[in-house]
């Protein structure tokens, strides 16, 4: 005898040398504030306390690795929140700049070239089906030539993505579980998220906030944002950030050559993530290979998330070069090379065909133009916050401003802000135990939305 069963159930779900950006461009705006909700988050999350009551059980244990994850994931925890305040609030104008997703549409030269190539896929001639799971050489070459010239990073070192935070969890599956990671402390979660869910570090230990067997190098104002790494232990992989996400520091040259002499003193591969590279303004690194001996120790990941608004077009890449070698002499890159084949059927050809037009000079200018428009934001929210007499870091190279709240709970903070300004920020905390005391402000917005926040910053804290 049989049962069946029509179960409709509808679920909406969405979960980071490069060219210095050109002088900041006023980019004017036909946007008005809608009636409602302004800014809306793109996570949806269900609280973890509802669990799904079944008569049937499986006899499959619960991966026991993923259950040592603490609370949800911190932006999803964050859509809750959110979502909770506009059911207490229905007609507060929320805006949002917690999550780092970009606002600012994307630029024509860009989508008319993914336009063209989604035209010609209706075509004989332009139909196109599974690519190379490494990219489409094209791509790869303009990579190569943009951002890495004269570094010696050859086109069969990229590997073309949908995303760099997609690469880290790739990345963590060619490690392994037998490694021990070390993270800057605060950092973006997904490295110690992947971490724990593959199996490589101790129990959650609530004292301390922190997972056994990965090392938290802390990095705050009075380092300068950068490890004393005479004081950590020997880490196998090192997840390092540069401009961070989210304190905005960018690592100078002397410190990411201290880097790579550690890592080839004790044997470490660093991943080095320049997601937001282009938002350099100085003189600071752009690319971990700008420093001799960085290809024999270091894999770089990278995206066009926040450079072309590509958050949802997702499109990234990572090197990894031929020279790094695993202790017994194989290449990491034939391995790497294996899970992509394993896991991955290539990125899109489409959003391929966007990423080809970033990169033709048309493209690179208007990505420049965008990226300017969000440091005039970062300089906004700066002098609103330093006018209050708050010490705030970051905004100089990258899209966050990293607000200092001396004493106080990250969280309790964030509970504040969006209470009484209905203003959604991110808990410095949710980046790691060294992010207490901090929120991160984003400055992926629109130009009135930035501007209303901080009128009601100014309003809160005069």
């Amino acid at each position: 005898m049989s049962i069946t069963q029509n179960l409709t159930t509808s679920i909406s779900s969405s979960s980071s040398s490069f060219l210095a950006p050109s002088s900041f461009n006023s980019r004017r705006q036909n946007v008005s504030l809608p009636a409602k909700r302004v800014g809306v988050c793109k996570c949806v999350a269900t609280p973890q306390e509802q669990e799904v009551q079944t008569a049937y059980k499986t006899k499959v244990s619960r991966n026991a690795n993923i259950a040592k994850l603490q609370a949800g994931y911190l932006f999803p925890e964050i859509a809750r929140r959110r979502s909770a305040h506009l059911l207490k609030y229905p007609d507060a104008k929320v805006i949002s700049l917690g999550i780092g997703d970009t606002t600012e549409p994307i630029p024509e030269v860009i989508t008319s070239a993914m336009a063209k190539k989604a035209h010609a896929l209706s075509t004989i001639e332009g139909y196109s089906g599974y690519g190379a799971e490494q990219g489409e050489k094209p791509l790869r070459s303009a990579i190569a030539s943009t951002f890495y010239s004269h570094l010696d990073i050859e086109v069969d070192d990229i590997f073309v993505s949908d995303g760099a935070k997609c690469d880290i969890s790739r990345l963590q599956m060619v490690f392994g579980s037998n490694v021990k990671m070390a993270v800057q402390d605060p950092s973006y979660p997904a490295y110690v998220d992947s971490s724990v869910i593959m199996g490589q570090t101790g129990p959650y230990q609530k004292d301390v906030e922190k997972y056994g067997n990965i090392e938290y190098m802390r990095c705050n104002p009075e380092n300068g944002f950068f490890p004393d790494l005479s004081a950590i232990s020997r880490p196998d992989v090192i997840f390092f950030c540069s401009p961070n996400n989210p304190t905005g520091a960018a690592a100078t040259r002397e410190q990411l050559i201290q880097l790579v002499q550690y890592a080839q003193d004790n044997g470490s591969i660093i991943v080095y993530d320049s997601a937001y590279a282009m938002y350099i303004s100085g003189d600071n690194p752009r690319s971990i290979y700008e420093i001799p001996g960085a290809k024999e120790v270091a894999i770089e990941t990278s995206s066009f998330s926040k450079y072309a608004g590509f958050t949802g077009v997702r499109l990234g890449w990572t090197v990894v070069p031929k020279q790094l070698l695993y202790s017994d002499g194989f290449p990491v890159a034939k391995d790497f090379n294996r899970i992509v084949c394993t896991s991955f059927n290539g990125s899109s050809n489409i959003s391929q065909a966007g990423g080809l037009a970033c990169l033709s000079p048309e493209g690179l200018q208007a990505m420049q133009e965008v990226i300017g428009f969000y440091k005039e934001n970062t300089n906004i929210i700066v002098d609103t916050f330093e006018s209050l007499g708050f010490k705030v870091y970051g905004g100089k190279n990258a899209p966050y401003v990293w607000v200092h709240f001396p004493g106080r709970s990250s969280w309790d903070v964030f509970s504040e802000i969006l209470e009484k300004t209905h203003v959604v920020t991110t808990p410095g905390s949710g980046f790691g135990p060294g992010g207490e005391g901090f929120v991160r402000v984003s400055a992926f917005g629109h130009r009135e939305n930035i501007l209303e926040a901080c009128r009601r910053f100014k309003q809160l804290y005069k």
